[in-house]
């Protein structure tokens, strides 16, 4: 398999390179691309050094797959060459999620709807995978009608720019800013940018993408996203009204046996998913399940996973996975 990373020099892409070598994903030529200012740079995947190249000699090298996290402007205008060429792309963008012609996918719920003809495949919001990881069997068994969502999120969803500012605030040094406000110490409403409905482009993923991978728009979901002061990690308070009761036994036995959720939920021993506990970890959180006491037919828990493994490079190359087990 030639493997082309799109992006290879950016936080996403190194958690790549990363887990392209952690699963012994069969490589058998990378291509590292990045922008012009990169070009010539060499990056070590499996202790060997490889050249960065340029977007346009990317496409001329005919990957078999081509991974991308290098923006959405750069995934609009270069996803399309690559997929004329013959190589299957998946973006980690916004670009492409919600395009009608386009599918999005999380492997664990619908990556059967995948075929030979999908060149552009869409990996969706990393606040999105987590949420669609719990709701998804429980909307199954129980059809969701509504879902209230505050997410909790670190400041690698920013990227490089914005962990260096909390590092900066926490060390005392003054430096560039990623986002309009101190961070460190503090919480901002403010993931994204404003639309003028007065969401942020964050929270209407959060609506609406959903519903594109489960493929039902019977279910409604509204979100506030936050912004808050930990290095990895995105958390989530989700409160969903199902049409259907449940007992909270049932739940846990329907998440304890969902692949890629760990349901850490005891009161008792204080345990609960964490950011902390998350970091480095593929699979997503569960915890703090229990009944909404003023509503019927509803339910709380509390969602934690690694933004940059599950949330976006984990999920990609599964996807990646998925196509040479079962399509390439």
């Amino acid at each position: 398999m030639k493997i082309a990373v799109v992006g290879a020099t950016g936080m996403v892409g190194a958690v790549m390179l990363k887990l392209l070598e952690e699963r012994q994903f069969p490589v058998t030529k990378l291509i590292p691309v990045a922008s012009e200012r990169s070009v010539g740079k060499k990056i070590s995947y499996k202790g060997v050094d490889h050249t960065i190249v340029g977007l346009a000699a990317a496409v001329e090298m005919r990957a078999d797959i081509a991974i991308f996290s290098a923006g959405g402007d750069t995934s609009l205008e270069w996803a399309p060459k690559f997929a004329e060429a013959g190589t299957t792309v998946i973006d980690n963008s916004s670009a492409w999620r919600m395009d009608a012609s386009k599918k999005l996918i999380v492997p664990e719920i619908n990556a059967s709807i995948l075929t030979a003809e999908d060149k552009i495949i869409a990996n969706p919001n990393c606040s999105t995978i987590q949420l669609v990881m719990a709701l998804s069997p429980l909307h199954n068994k129980y059809k969701m009608k509504r879902v209230v969502v505050s997410t909790y999120q670190s400041v690698s969803g920013t990227g490089v720019k914005a962990v260096q500012q909390l590092e900066n605030e926490i060390s005392g040094i003054k430096g560039e800013m990623a986002y309009p406000y101190p961070i460190g110490r503090n919480a901002l409403p403010h993931c994204d940018v404003f639309l003028e409905n007065g969401y942020t482009k964050e929270e209407m993923k959060l609506a609406m993408e959903p519903q594109k991978i489960l493929g039902d728009n019977s279910f409604a979901i509204t979100a506030t996203a936050v912004r808050i002061p930990t290095a990895g990690g995105h958390s989530e308070s989700v409160n969903v009204q199902f049409e259907n009761d449940f007992e909270l036994k049932e739940v846990r036995s329907i998440l304890s046996q969902t692949e890629g959720v760990t349901v850490q939920d005891n009161t008792g021993t204080n345990t609960y998913p964490m950011p902390i506990y998350a970091n480095g970890k593929d699979d997503v959180f569960v915890g703090r399940i229990r009944r909404d006491e003023t509503q019927e037919n509803s339910l709380n828990m509390w969602i934690v996973s690694d933004n940059l493994r599950k949330g976006a490079a984990t999920n990609t190359i599964q996807i990646a996975e998925y196509l040479i087990a079962n399509i390439l």
